[in-house]
């Protein structure tokens, strides 16, 4: 069957008019039972395999997650946290939050100076910066719920390579050669991220203090993490480094089941995650002001689509920054600012032939639209009241169970700091917190008194794990890390394949643009928009900053002949591994 005849006439003279020609789409790897996409080859072997040997979506995913821990440790993590959006063969969907939490002893002006102003390397490096993880917690509840493996299986592939170690990529050499000033500040040469002062492609990376703590959580599970000796080392590392966890906040520390966002684009269902994560509140606001702006005009990079996104993502961002941060701790106007009327009203000043500077835009009000009914389907059900170094996995079973997983240390090798004896780098996730509200983070991003540090509270994210349906059947698995990126990033790898359609991996390969209200530029990828294209957007008023590669988006899609097509990112070593 032709492609052209899965997408709607209109949108297929988009896809015409912006240059793709259907017989000759290059697609991405293709299998027939089973797909698992993530950020390194190793760990998307690994997850492979469990699905091979009987296991399901929930069982490849902690197999993959601590496989990730070993192979990928600048945002692999056990000593980090994330977001899991599960959608079962029946349609059934559940999100966990197991994001990271400030200790109890952290307080509201911790990073700032006598002056009051911000201290950024407080937050960014070292044991002050790490929250309490959530990642082996997540997995632990994620794996009782779903699982059908027995967990010491699924433990076994991340302590081999722990053990006998794996050859490094190329990527991986520069990214340790690069860091290890850093590294060996807080940590000294004698671990094994720093024992070689210059890596080189192919030289093997053995971690025998991590093996050691993947043997303990293989052998007692949550207690081989949140007590006994790991948890010995995580105190006694933040004493010896001025931190503030110690054993009674790691045994305090719990995931939080929450009930995903679910959102309509163009007869398709997105379903996302809720707060602390920003992620999907922002994807479903732009993609519903996107649907109700767009015009034919509005092809692929075209000016006016460049121009219609940016506008968009100028109100989302200043929304986010003002409204979004931990429900448990603060009222977050989900309702209100998923609503199509207040979705509606935010895109009324929009100008098409002239860019809104930043500085006159500024948050809606939620508040009024969080109460009123909803007129269409966007829908909370049961709602409860950023780092570019962070790693997402989309995988699919073969009953039709599919996981999208974004987890991170924050930074790249998060807070630089390594657990001496337990092998496992912690978080900088602290610096996610609004060390004063106005005051940017290291994204650029700016929160307000609902993203404050505060006691036992989980900092706001980017993350945005999401799954997309079409007529109740899986559509999409997607996700990607990035930071303040991420959002903008999975948007428009959604609107690649839904309005411009492209394959699943031209998608993910497309260049890519960012805009996050604050600082008042459009982020580009080199070669990301024709020259042509930028002179008209400037003459509308946009600025430009181009920067380094945006996002690594790992995702599946599935085909109108039920075959699986990954999209792996060829901005890193990111890999597919079907089953077939």
């Amino acid at each position: 069957m032709p492609c052209c005849r899965t997408i709607p006439l209109f949108l297929a003279v988009l896809w015409f008019a912006a240059g793709y020609d259907c017989q000759a789409q290059q697609r991405g790897a293709i299998a027939t039972k089973a797909m698992v996409v993530t950020a390194h080859p190793e760990a998307s072997r690994v997850g492979r395999e469990i699905l091979r040997n009987g296991g399901n979506a929930a069982d490849a995913m902690v197999a993959v997650h601590f496989a990730l821990a070993v192979v990928y440790p600048n945002a692999g993590n056990i000593g980090g946290g994330g977001f899991m959006i599960w959608r079962s063969m029946k349609g059934e969907c559940s999100a966990l939050d197991f994001r990271e939490k400030a200790p109890r002893r952290a307080w509201r002006d911790m990073f700032l100076d006598s002056a009051g102003n911000p201290v950024p390397s407080l937050s960014l490096e070292g044991a002050l910066a790490a929250g309490v993880p959530g990642s082996v917690d997540g997995m632990i509840q994620a794996h009782k719920r779903y699982g059908t493996m027995k967990w010491r299986t699924l433990l076994e592939p991340a302590i081999a390579l722990a053990q006998r170690g794996f050859p490094i990529t190329a990527k991986q050499a520069a990214d340790l050669n690069e860091f290890h000033s850093r590294l060996a500040k807080w940590n000294g040469t004698e671990q094994a991220l720093t024992a070689r002062s210059v890596w080189h492609q192919g030289d093997t990376l053995r971690q025998p203090d991590l093996a050691a703590t993947l043997i303990r959580i293989r052998n007692n599970g949550r207690n081989g993490f949140y007590a006994g000796e790991t948890a010995r080392l995580i105190e006694t590392a933040m004493k010896q480094h001025n931190g503030l966890i110690d054993k009674t906040d790691l045994a305090q520390y719990s995931s939080r089941w929450r009930t995903p966002l679910h959102g309509t684009y163009r007869n398709h269902t997105v379903i996302s995650m809720p707060p602390p994560s920003s992620g999907g509140v922002a994807l479903l606001q732009l993609l519903s002001m996107w649907e109700r702006r767009a015009t034919k005009d509005c092809t692929f990079h075209s000016a006016d689509a460049v121009h219609l996104m940016v506008e968009c993502e100028r109100r989302v961002y200043a929304d986010r920054a003002k409204w979004l941060g931990d429900p448990d701790a603060v009222r977050v106007p989900v309702r209100g600012l998923l609503h199509p009327a207040y979705c509606e009203s935010r895109t009324y000043p929009i100008r098409m032939n002239r860019a809104t500077p930043s500085s006159t835009v500024t948050f809606g009000n939620a508040i009024e639209f969080d109460t009123m009914p909803q007129q269409q389907p966007n829908r909370i059900d049961k709602m409860r009241r950023e780092s570019e170094q962070t790693t997402h996995y989309s995988i699919v079973d073969g009953s039709g169970n599919a996981v999208s997983v974004t987890t991170t240390l924050n930074a790249s090798y998060g807070s630089k700091l390594v657990v001496a004896g337990a092998g496992f780098l912690l978080n900088n996730e602290m610096d996610d917190f609004s060390a004063k509200p106005g005051s940017p983070n290291m994204y650029g991003l700016l929160g307000s008194e609902a993203n404050a540090v505060a006691p036992g509270k989980r900092m706001l994210s980017s993350m945005t794990p999401t799954v997309v349906e079409k007529d109740g059947a899986l559509k999409m698995v997607v996700g990607t890390p990035g930071g303040g990126t991420i959002i903008t990033s999975v948007f428009q790898t959604i609107l690649n394949v839904l309005d411009f359609g492209m394959t699943m991996q031209q998608a993910v390969e497309a260049k890519r643009f960012h805009h996050q209200w604050l600082p008042d530029w459009i982020y580009t990828e080199e070669n990301s928009l024709d020259s042509a294209t930028m002179l008209e957007l400037s003459k509308r008023g946009h600025t430009f900053k181009q920067r380094e590669p945006i996002g690594r988006v790992d995702a599946i899609l599935v085909l109108p002949d039920g075959r699986l097509e990954a999209g792996a990112d060829p901005r890193g070593d990111d890999t597919a591994a079907g089953l077939d």
